[in-house]
């Protein structure tokens, strides 16, 4: 029954989108588009010869509580083949400072090709899995942030080589050593030894193609415009044990389709497929999640928080850690209600399933969580844009991992679109 509900979910997702013809946007991104110039849609605010990176002034999270920085990277008016950038913030919560500094040069003009030599002080999220060539597509607000609770503190050197490549694809090769020490109780057992810090050398490549997108690269960073094709994403991680007193051995794999599409009635569908692979001597910090997005509280109205742009709303923090893990995700969007020229919202109908496996949870202590080895469903609706850019989201879990108690498969929470 789980099967049939999760494949008549996506096969009508499909069949929805297959009947109106996608508007043709292949001359949308020419030589002669204006380059915007506010810096919330590049993401960086220019100071001289420096570009302040307006993602470090203000984040808030449950460990570090309020987190105010500052950072950016130096341009073309102090060096056309180098650069220098970094950043420092501090948490109020727990009262300590991060930061990171290193710098970069050209090597070619042609691909834009880059080598960049970094080291940073900072905490990052337990289960994350970062596209490296992702995280060079800016984006001003990343909501779920708000609500993270599980962080690990590391120490990284590490070196990188990003390449683009005619506009349609980004590349990035990474050499990293970092120092792990996990927040909280967390140890993991490895091999007859109990590590409560660790060490870990991982060499990293990573490429994103973007089909047909079209797109115009400025001074202060990438802006992109989508006509329908896939945007594909794969990234091979290789931890190495031995490296300057690294731990352990280990592969991870990931990959993901990132499928937009609008119509000529002005709708559109989103889909969001990935996949994601370890195998070897992996700790908890460095497996997967499936982006929880629901605080641990008890009453709905405690739960209320942002939405994510591609979490799982009723997923609590915490809940589930993979090895092998499977997504997918579909969000359809009506024609926007013209109410009045300010007042235009838009309702969006989602569907997100996921599923995974952890073979030997016995080896990580102090952590309580368990595995998606059957299907995860969750659907809901977003009614956006209602006024200022905020808007409303439901959704609701059902299926195999549907709670006892009704509310606590419930998820109500606002959400928030920027947009200029």
């Amino acid at each position: 029954m789980r099967k049939f509900i999760f494949h008549l979910f996506l096969f009508s997702g499909l069949w929805a989108y297959a009947q109106v013809p996608t508007v043709a946007t292949d001359s949308i991104a020419t030589n002669t588009v204006e380059v915007p110039s506010n810096p919330f849609n590049t993401g960086f605010y220019p100071i001289s010869f420096f570009d302040a990176d307006l993602r470090y002034i203000i984040k808030y999270n449950n460990y570090e509580g309020i987190r105010l920085g500052f950072g950016g990277v130096t341009n073309d008016k102090l060096s056309e083949k180098y650069n220098l950038g970094g950043y420092i913030a501090y948490g109020f919560k727990d009262k300590e400072f991060k930061y990171s500094l290193g710098g970069g040069a050209r090597l070619t003009e042609t691909n834009n090709t880059w080598f960049n030599l970094y080291y940073k002080k900072d905490i990052q999220e337990i289960g994350s899995y970062l596209q490296l060539t992702d995280q060079l597509i800016y984006s001003v607000f990343e909501p779920r942030l708000v609500n993270i609770t599980q962080f690990y503190k590391h120490k990284t050197w590490q070196g990188n080589l990003q390449q683009k490549w005619g506009g349609k694809v980004l590349s990035e090769f990474r050499l990293s050593h970092s120092s792990i020490y996990p927040i909280g109780n967390y140890q993991f057992v490895n091999n007859e030894t109990l590590y409560t810090s660790y060490k870990v050398a991982e060499v990293t490549a990573s490429v994103r193609i973007s089909p047909k997108t079209n797109s115009i690269v400025t001074e202060d960073g990438n802006i992109e415009y989508y006509d329908g094709l896939p945007n594909i994403s794969a990234q091979v991680t290789q931890g190495v044990k031995g490296i300057f007193d690294s731990n352990f051995d280990y592969t991870k794999l990931g990959i993901k389709l990132d499928y937009f599409l609008k119509r000529n009635d002005l709708s559109s569908t989103k889909i969001l497929l990935d996949g994601y692979l370890a195998f070897g001597d992996v700790p908890l910090t460095h497996l997967y999640h499936a982006y929880p997005n629901n605080p641990t509280k008890d009453e709905i109205l405690q739960r209320f928080s942002v939405a994510g742009l591609r979490s799982f709303e009723t997923m609590y923090f915490g809940e589930f850690f993979s090895e092998r893990l499977a997504t997918f995700q579909i969000k359809h969007s009506l024609r926007r209600f013209n109410i009045s020229r300010r007042i235009q919202p838009e309702l969006v109908l989602i569907s997100r399933h996921a599923i995974g496996d952890l073979s030997d949870t016995q080896k990580h202590l102090g952590v309580d969580f368990d595995t998606l080895d059957h299907f995860y469903s969750e659907s809901g609706i977003e009614l956006n844009k209602l006024i200022f850019g905020f808007g409303l989201s439901f959704a609701y879990r059902y299926g195999f991992y549907n709670l006892p108690d009704f509310e606590d498969n419930v998820s109500f929470k606002f959400t928030f679109s920027l947009k200029f």
